[in-house]
């Protein structure tokens, strides 16, 4: 079969075992009480989200999450997908496999980032395992990144971007995959590049929907245009206003996790705050599919765990490194910092694919699943 690696079953099946999800109706109970028992700070004294997340709405999606929120219907919806845990890197590792029933599919990894996790691609899992031509099929693999989900969390340093990487490609031979495809955004867009540089042998290209340049090749690439401009104008402006989490997640991770693996409600406010900023207001996130991925971090308490990725890869210098592997490009509108074409040339050499959509934002196949379902049959036609 094309793109299926050969291997000992039984090994296999030792190293994957099925998984499911089952939150105890006392860990539950336990959520609602803190949730109602909330000591809330004053109300902020300006009429914006300058100062963060306005008091009325966090208390108002809290109130929700208390007393409306079915955390029981998403985690049937979970449980009803293919769910493992793997050793990886010596790690255990949470994943979705969802097989498409078209034999020749192409197998793609998914990697989310932070504050993410795993539910932003189940509105897209559907349609690329089974669209309507059968040439675009792919078997995906979504796993959990160490720290988050239900996946471990790292207990020594050094779980940084490349580890994770050398991780993702051990988890794809155990499951048999021997050529196969990376996709991401956030983290798990520079997971998908260093994934194209230690498995080249494997990764027969990479679709990202947003990706990082040196400001060096930025540079190279000549005088901005407009377009160009504006991008760097955003960019300074989520440099000024936008990146006090990055800064406090890779320095001081464990500090940080003391109050939200203790408090729902600032779990809560520290992972919508991005969720709202980063996203097209034209995508509507329903309150519970926020809640949704807020409970991914939640119930696990990933609060320190999740952050500590910033305290390992922030500032790699791997993660802009030069990429010779078939790249798409899908950006998004909203994206944190949208690059134009000739300056994401500067970095990946074979870049196939290219589109600016008019819509969707930082979290794409969470916000706009159809169209970003359309970028990556796009891009992975050209290298099938």
């Amino acid at each position: 079969m094309p793109g299926v690696r050969a291997g000992h079953p039984g090994r296999r099946a030792r190293a994957i075992e099925p998984f499911r999800i089952a939150v105890p109706d006392a860990e539950l109970d336990e959520l609602r009480a803190r949730l109602r028992a909330t000591r809330w700070p004053e109300r902020e004294p300006v009429a914006d989200d300058s100062q963060g997340v306005p008091l009325d709405r966090v208390r108002a999606l809290c109130a929700h999450w208390a007393d409306g929120y079915d955390w029981r219907a998403t985690e049937a919806e979970l449980n009803a997908l293919p769910q493992f845990r793997a050793q990886a890197g010596g790690l255990g590792i949470h994943l979705l496999h969802v097989r498409s029933r078209h034999p020749d599919a192409l197998p793609l990894v998914l990697t989310h980032g932070w504050p993410g996790s795993i539910v932003e691609f189940l509105g897209v899992l559907e349609l690329l395992t089974d669209p309507p031509d059968p040439r675009d099929a792919f078997h995906v693999v979504c796993p959990s990144l160490p720290g988050y989900g239900f996946s471990d969390k790292p207990r020594e340093p050094g779980w940084g971007i490349a580890r994770i990487a050398a991780a993702w490609a051990e988890l794809m031979a155990r499951l048999g995959y021997d050529r196969y495809g990376a996709q991401g955004g956030d983290w798990g867009s520079i997971v998908a590049t260093r994934l194209a540089a230690l498995d080249r042998e494997h990764v027969c290209g990479i679709h990202l929907n947003m990706a990082l340049v040196a400001p060096e090749a930025i540079r190279a690439a000549g005088e901005p245009t407009a377009e160009e401009r504006a991008a760097l104008a955003a960019a300074a402006e989520h440099r000024r206003f936008g990146t006090g989490y990055s800064t406090q997640q890779a320095t001081r991770p464990q500090t940080l996790g003391y109050g939200l693996v203790d408090s729902p409600v600032g779990q809560c406010a520290w992972i919508v705050e991005k969720l709202r900023a980063w996203t097209d207001p034209e995508s509507v996130l329903t309150r519970d599919a926020l809640l949704d991925n807020v409970m991914l971090h939640w119930l696990p308490g990933t609060g320190a765990s999740s952050a500590r990725l910033y305290w390992e890869s922030l500032h790699d210098p791997a993660a802009r490194e030069p990429i010779d592997a078939p790249t798409g490009l899908s950006v998004f509108p909203k994206e944190i910092f949208p690059l134009s074409r000739r300056w994401a040339e500067q970095r990946f050499s074979d870049l196939r694919h290219y589109r600016r959509l008019d819509r969707g934002g930082h979290f794409a196949a969470f916000e706009q699943p159809e169209l970003f379902v359309d970028e990556v049959r796009a891009f992975f036609r050209l290298v099938r």
